[in-house]
């Protein structure tokens, strides 16, 4: 299997060069005849990296079905798909704490999409960014939003999968390969999507299945949620926050906060991917001076 691999190295004016190197990355990874009428599910899709993903296929001439718990939203979002130029827009709105409605949208799916190529697994569910307070129903709320309802969604989408050879990308984060504070209930779900998706892999090579499995670790992301948090407790120093966009245009790539960052972009038709997962000098210094470094 032949993998590409872009170093990019910037002078610390990461900001202004980021948006222009991720679209380098995403003409390299997808071409659009590659995505063009390709049925993909992204859950998670309302805001942020779920929606900016929607964009991006709809751009592509992609068939698109988004889901997420506001309806509302996903309308507008569905709107601005077929904008784009998507091929077709659905959505299914719901809640992932139940694990019947995460197979719900992959059997709508095959109703309105007939059949599925790729699942962009992106929902999370809300918890706090602090010391850990005892609350095991908190954990467990979340282990089911953002762990469980992701293996319940893979065992449903995977006989579609297997007949298209189609691909599966689990949207993660380095608090899922580093222990920091103040995420110990958010951090544990993410642990989990690593151990599941890299062991699936790997037996999925094994069976010689022809669907890939991408997980993807992100640095810090401005969605919103996290950013006052940051700027108030000091978490990152001369380090950026990536905007969901930005993100958004390079999936399945990594993305780490570092003056030299590395982004893998294996081809669309292998079987299967190592998990994208770096470990660059700045993430070890951070580490070292326990700061921080969240999606």
């Amino acid at each position: 299997m032949l993998y590409y691999f872009l170093i990019l190295q910037w002078d610390g004016s990461v900001e202004k060069d980021f948006h222009s190197l991720c679209r380098i990355g995403l003409g390299l990874l997808f071409l659009f005849k590659m995505l063009k009428g390709k049925r993909v599910i992204v859950t998670g899709a309302s805001t942020g990296i779920g929606e900016q993903m929607a964009y991006h296929l709809a751009r592509m001439g992609a068939h698109v079905l988004i889901t997420a718990r506001t309806e509302a939203k996903l309308q507008k979002v569905i709107t601005r798909c077929l904008e784009l130029g998507a091929a077709s827009a659905q959505y299914v709105s719901g809640s992932m704490e139940d694990e019947a409605f995460a197979e719900h949208v992959v059997k709508e799916a095959e109703l309105v999409l007939g059949g599925l190529d790729m699942l962009i697994l992106n929902h999370v569910g809300n918890s706090y960014f602090n010391y850990f307070d005892g609350d095991v129903g908190h954990v467990q709320k979340l282990l089911k939003i953002n762990f469980l309802s992701y293996v319940a969604m893979t065992v449903s989408a995977l006989p579609r999968l297997k007949d298209s050879g189609g691909s599966i990308v689990v949207v993660s984060s380095m608090a899922g390969k580093v222990g920091f504070p103040f995420t110990a209930p958010y951090s544990a779900t993410k642990f989990a999507l690593d151990g599941f998706f890299s062991s699936l892999r790997q037996e999925l090579i094994i069976q010689k299945v022809d669907v890939s499995i991408t997980l993807c670790i992100l640095g810090f992301v401005d969605t919103g949620k996290i950013s006052h948090f940051i700027l108030t407790f000091k978490l990152l120093h001369n380090s950026p926050l990536h905007s969901s966009s930005s993100l958004a245009s390079a999936p399945p790539m990594l993305l780490v906060n570092s003056p030299q960052t590395f982004l893998t972009l294996p081809p669309p038709s292998s079987k299967a991917w190592p998990t994208l997962k770096f470990y660059t000098s700045i993430t070890m210094s951070i580490s070292k001076k326990n700061t921080p470094c969240l999606a």
